[in-house]
């Protein structure tokens, strides 16, 4: 299966998955208030790297749960 089907079926069917799709949009909201900024202060461009680093997690933690569920197909 493609991987924009599993990313669709677990959207429908896995809460965990979901909720970590949320997260994840989430971070992307507020990282896009930080780059619509001409400049950042050092405490807003600590707060960027940590927002980066969460989102990064959960891409991982996302791109994990469907390679599990497209093995568990085969």
């Amino acid at each position: 299966m493609e991987e924009k089907k599993i990313k669709e079926r677990l959207l429908r069917e896995n809460q965990e998955f979901r909720k970590a799709f949320d997260q994840h949009q989430k971070l992307e909201k507020k990282l896009s208030k930080f780059q619509a900024k001409s400049y950042l202060t050092e405490e807003e461009k600590l707060k960027e790297k940590q927002l980066k680093k969460e989102k990064l997690l959960l891409k991982d933690k996302m791109y994990y749960m469907m390679t599990e569920y497209g093995k568990s197909l085969e």
